[in-house]
C-alpha cells in the first residue's frame, strides 16, 4: 500500500513538474485555463513520446485529435453552409438567407493552428464564420489552405491567394451578391500570418481589380527571423503555446529537417545574407517601451544553418519583412495582440511599421489574453475569453466593413 501511495506521488510530481503553469494573476477562470493548458501540454508530451519512440509524428498525432472536432456543413434557418471549392482550394461557405435590397459585405476568413492544423470545419471556427454570417449578414467564406509538413511553403500563400482572387472575379462577386468595396480577409495565429501576406499581395497587385477594404489580424504570428523577442522570453513555458511549440511548427512549415528548429532556439537559423532584413523586426525600436522592458537587445547570429532556405527570407512566408513601399498600400488594418502570448510581440511590431507608414491602424491589447483563445468558444471548452474577443471582432467588423 505504501509503495502504492509513492508511486501515485511520484507520478503527481512528474506531472506536475511537466505540465503545470503557474497563471498570471489578471487571467479570467484561472482553474478552468489551467486545465485548458495541461491538457494542451499532455497532448504535446504524449505527441513527442510517440515520434521519439517511432510510433508516428508529432503533427500526426496531434492532426488526429484536431480531426475530431470537425464538423459537418450543416445549414439553419438563417445560414446555408456548404462545403466547396474555389479554383481547387477547399472553403466552408456561408451565405445568410433573408432578401437583401444591397449587396452584401464579405469576410474570407484563415483558421489558424500553426500551419500543420485545424480546419473551418472545426467546431469553434464553424462557430465564428456562422456567428459573423448572421451578425453582419454577410457571405463568410473559410479557407481550407494545404497543411504542413505534407505541404511545404508557399503552398499554404499560393492556396489563400488563388481562393481570394477568386471570389474577387467579378462573376463570383455577382453569384453571391458581395459588394465589391466591402470585403475583409481575417484570420488568428497562423491564419492571421496567411491573412497578412495574401492582403500584402492582393493590395499591390495592379492586375487584381477588386481590392481588400480592411483586414483583421487576430495574434498574429508574422516572422520568426527573431526567435528570441521580450514576448518569447516571458511566455517561453506560456500558456497553451509554449517557445519551443512554436519553433517546431513554423519549422515544420518549412522543413521536416530537425536541423531548422534547433538553430531556431538558439536565434542562429537565419542566412549571412539576411543581415538588411533586421531593421523590419529590431524589437528595440519598434516594440513601445511598455513591453521592452529591461531586455537587451543583441541581433541573431547569422549562419548558423548548415544550408539555406528561401523562405526565411521571403515576405510571403513572413510579412513583417515586407519592406514600406510593400505596406503603403494597405487598407483600414485591425490587430488584436494578447498579454500572455508568445507570438504577442509580432502583432505590436506590426502596429508600428503599418503607422509608421501611414496606414490607419486600429489596436486592441488584452491584458488577460491568451494564444488561441478563440478555439475555446465552444462547450465543453469553452472561456468567456473567447467570447470576449469574437464580440470584439464582429463588433468592429459591423460598425467598419
Amino acid at each position: 500500500m505504501m509503495l502504492k501511495a509513492l508511486c501515485l506521488g511520484l507520478l503527481c510530481v512528474i506531472f506536475v513538474s511537466h505540465f503545470y503553469t503557474p497563471m498570471p494573476d489578471n487571467i479570467e477562470e484561472s482553474w478552468k485555463i489551467m486545465a485548458l493548458d495541461a491538457i494542451a501540454k499532455t497532448c504535446t508530451f504524449t505527441a513527442m513520446c510517440f515520434e521519439n519512440m517511432g510510433i508516428m509524428r508529432y503533427e500526426e498525432f496531434i492532426s488526429m485529435i484536431f480531426r475530431l472536432d470537425y464538423t459537418q456543413p450543416v445549414s439553419d434557418e438563417y445560414i446555408t453552409v456548404t462545403d466547396t471549392t474555389f479554383v481547387d482550394v477547399p472553403v466552408r461557405l456561408y451565405l445568410p438567407r433573408r432578401k437583401s435590397e444591397t449587396r452584401r459585405r464579405a469576410v474570407i476568413y484563415f483558421h489558424g493552428g500553426g500551419f500543420c492544423f485545424g480546419s473551418s470545419k472545426q467546431r469553434a471556427f464553424d462557430f465564428l464564420n456562422r456567428w459573423t454570417a448572421n451578425t453582419l449578414d454577410a457571405v463568410v467564406v473559410g479557407v481550407d489552405y494545404r497543411l504542413a509538413p505534407q505541404h511545404h511553403f508557399p503552398a499554404q500563400f499560393e492556396d489563400g491567394l488563388a481562393a481570394v482572387k477568386f471570389f474577387l472575379l467579378e462573376k463570383i462577386l455577382t453569384k453571391y451578391g458581395v459588394d465589391p468595396t466591402r470585403i475583409c480577409i481575417s484570420g488568428d495565429s497562423s491564419g492571421g500570418n496567411l491573412a497578412t501576406a495574401v492582403t500584402q499581395q492582393v493590395q499591390n497587385d495592379a492586375e487584381i481589380k477588386h481590392k481588400i477594404k480592411m483586414q483583421v489580424l487576430l495574434y498574429p504570428g508574422l516572422q520568426i527571423t527573431d526567435s528570441y523577442l521580450p514576448s518569447h522570453r516571458e511566455n517561453e513555458h506560456g500558456i497553451v503555446l509554449t517557445r519551443d511549440v512554436a519553433i517546431k511548427l513554423v519549422s515544420l512549415y518549412f522543413t521536416k529537417d530537425e536541423a531548422l528548429p534547433r538553430a531556431m532556439r538558439r536565434n542562429q537559423h537565419m542566412p549571412l545574407e539576411s543581415r538588411h532584413l533586421f531593421k523590419f523586426v529590431n524589437w528595440s525600436i519598434l516594440l513601445p517601451e511598455k513591453y521592452r522592458k529591461d531586455y537587451v537587445y543583441t541581433e541573431p547570429i547569422l549562419g548558423g544553418l548548415s544550408y539555406s532556405l528561401p523562405g526565411l527570407t521571403d515576405s510571403r512566408a513572413l510579412p513583417l519583412l515586407a519592406n514600406d513601399s510593400q505596406l503603403q498600400n494597405l487598407p483600414l488594418t485591425y490587430i488584436l495582440t494578447c498579454q500572455h502570448d508568445v507570438l504577442r510581440d509580432d502583432g505590436l511590431m506590426y502596429v508600428t511599421r503599418l503607422r509608421n507608414v501611414g496606414v490607419q491602424v486600429v489596436h486592441d491589447h488584452i491584458e488577460d489574453g491568451i494564444h488561441g483563445a478563440l478555439s475555446y468558444m465552444t462547450s465543453p471548452f469553452y472561456l468567456r475569453l473567447g467570447l470576449r474577443i469574437r464580440d470584439m471582432y464582429v463588433s468592429w467588423l459591423d460598425k467598419n466593413l
